[in-house]
């Protein structure tokens, strides 16, 4: 296949460690330097000067789970390469043993064909955005998970106060259910909350 990149890097990234496999096409053939990195603040910062020193020009990775985010975050800020974030799944090795460094490899050698997609990545204010707006959702099902656990604890007690009630998370129904909490049990006086 033609050589579209002489000089990538393919990265198989983990939680605590970070294969590197810097692949040099040259005249006189293929040469590849393969390091491990840990996944800290400043091991980032020397994988960059690794990738910096092997006048890398492209870099590649999998998407895998949250581990890519630091990784890409560091790199994005060294102008010398264009990064490349792949699906895992579109990046399938070939079966057989299956290690670190041959995944490394692996990127590398497609990366240097231009046989990689890049997946999208969105721009940090967009990222930011997505994270808030995720985090949002889930305190909202939260919310109506425990609002929900609620309204069965009611019923399996026989109180209820959704059948009275248009809203049962409302200022009247949280002042029955604190009558309720307090000891009162005459249906009246419950029923004189709600006016």
């Amino acid at each position: 296949m033609d050589v579209l990149h002489p000089r990538c890097a393919g990265l198989d990234v983990h939680q605590k460690t970070i294969m590197a496999c810097a692949r040099i096409v040259s005249a006189t053939g293929v040469s590849h330097h393969v390091q491990v990195f840990g996944t800290t603040t400043r091991d980032l910062f020397a994988l960059a000067d690794w990738l910096v020193s092997h006048r890398c020009t492209h870099v590649a990775m999998e998407s895998t789970g949250v581990y890519w985010k630091p990784v890409w975050h560091v790199l994005e800020a060294v102008p010398e390469w264009e990064l490349l974030l792949a699906n895992a799944h579109a990046v399938k090795n070939l079966p057989g043993r299956k290690t670190d460094v041959g995944d490394a490899e692996w990127l590398a050698q497609l990366c240097e064909c231009g046989l990689l997609r890049p997946s999208f990545v969105p721009p940090p204010v967009i990222a930011e955005l997505r994270d808030l707006t995720r985090y949002r959702r889930a305190l909202v099902q939260d919310r109506t998970r425990e609002q929900q656990r609620i309204e069965k604890l009611l019923e399996d007690a026989q109180i209820k106060i959704s059948s009275v009630l248009s809203e049962l998370h409302g200022v009247t129904a949280r002042a029955m259910m604190d009558a309720l909490i307090a000891g009162q049990r005459d249906p009246r006086a419950l029923e004189r909350l709600g006016f």
